[in-house]
């Protein structure tokens, strides 16, 4: 049985210069609200047109020859919606433009449409996406093409072989061969998956090669600085400058809140008079390119005033002279040995420092810690902001006394 909200209709197609003559015939089809336009290559006087019957008016040679080829187009269109039903295969708008145009007969290539996605994303970059969300889908469909060459030999592989194996493959491939951790790789299959769902939604692929694909991360020890450690990294003398400035660095972010791609890229512009008349950073998140204000506290201040005159500073207009990430957190670990502090610590954490120890157990609202993190949705917040026994501890004590002031009365 036909699909009851399946419609196809025949209409001229005004340009916007239009001034007289013939206007192109178009064909319509719309299934479920999606509709597909295409030109039929044919032409007809405005005047001649039966809007209700969708076909030239008239009895001569050349009007027959124009409705008996619409009345042809038609039918290859019912005759392939009926295909698509008849071979169990989703019934789209873009399955029935596939088989009219012979695409449905050329083998649809996942990098190929993985390509096209990405050209589609960095065209929209600054509307829609952030530069940082187009690299890493260009980094994850790296990781595809190196694991087909890899594991199958081939540079690209139909969306007919894309199965449940392929992606279990997929990802041992990155874990054991590309020795990349496990939520590092649930991150890349959750690039990969997008992709994937665009095929299932166009009706290239019927099912999800990743339904009962386990994609859960493992948990990982994220719990930030606490008063005793960040105070140890604060004031323990450090051998040499190399390890003092990125202790610098590593505590403006825990001040501030700071991403690393955020502080480095952070220039001297971005620092402003806020609103109480001291100093505030007022920056676009590179991530999600969200605004966020930050008042600085003395700490921050007291590190910006030192690198003030510095010469990497100067000559790139920079706040703070910010070398790779890979050889901050490489020097971080350095430090925690320097200190004492017997767990990895990465730059990363600083954002989860100022989340957690620096601003919600000194009891900043939640709210105020989101617009300062530059987040869109609270819930993001909770993720980093997770509460530590200090304040817990606080808030029961508190609870305590009022409890025992009610008793007494």
């Amino acid at each position: 049985m036909l699909s009851k909200t399946f419609t196809l209709l025949f209409y001229l197609k005004k340009r916007g210069n239009y001034s007289g003559g013939k206007l192109p015939i178009y064909m319509r089809f719309t299934i479920d609200g999606h509709r597909i336009e295409m030109t039929t290559k044919r032409e007809c006087e405005p005047d001649r047109w039966s809007i209700s019957s969708g076909r030239k008016v008239g009895q001569k040679e050349d009007v027959r020859s124009l409705n008996a080829y619409l009345d042809s187009l038609q039918t290859k269109v019912y005759e392939a919606h009926r295909a698509l039903v008849d071979s169990g295969k989703p019934v789209t708008a873009n399955g029935i433009k596939d088989i009219l145009t012979g695409v449905a007969d050329k083998p649809r290539m996942i990098i190929e449409i993985f390509k096209e996605h990405n050209e589609e994303m960095l065209a929209l970059v600054g509307k829609d996406f952030a530069r940082g969300t187009y690299n890493r889908y260009e980094a994850a469909l790296r990781n595809v093409q190196e694991f087909l060459l890899y594991k199958y030999k081939v540079k690209d592989i139909s969306l007919e072989k894309l199965d449940y194996s392929l992606i279990s493959a997929y990802a041992f491939y990155l874990k054991h061969k590309r020795n990349i951790s496990h939520n590092t790789t649930m991150k890349y299959l959750v690039y990969f998956k997008k992709i994937v769902l665009i095929c299932v939604k166009s009706g290239w692929i019927i099912r999800d090669p990743f339904f009962a694909f386990s994609m859960a991360k493992q948990e990982v020890d994220r719990r930030p600085l606490d008063d005793t450690e960040l105070k140890a990294i604060e004031t323990k003398i450090l051998p040499n400058e190399r390890l003092r400035k990125v202790r610098d660095i590593f505590l403006f972010c825990c001040y501030t809140g700071l991403s690393y791609v955020d502080v480095q890229k952070l220039k001297r512009s971005e620092m402003i008079d806020g609103v109480d008349g001291k100093k505030w950073l007022s920056i676009k998140r590179q991530k999600t390119d969200t605004p966020s204000k930050i008042p600085l506290l003395q700490i921050p201040l007291n590190i910006l005033d030192s690198y003030a005159d510095h010469l990497h500073c100067q000559a790139q207009d920079k706040l703070l002279p910010v070398m790779t990430n890979q050889r901050m957190n490489s020097y971080l670990k350095e430090i925690a040995d320097v200190c004492g502090i017997e767990r990895n610590i990465t730059f990363h954490l600083a954002r989860h420092t100022f989340a957690t120890t620096v601003t919600l157990s000194n009891n900043v609202p939640i709210e105020s810690v989101s617009k300062m993190l530059g987040h869109k949705d609270l819930r993001t917040t909770q993720h980093y902001a997770k509460i530590v026994d200090k304040k817990v501890g606080n808030d029961m004590e508190d609870l305590r006394r009022k409890l025992e002031i009610k008793s007494s009365i």
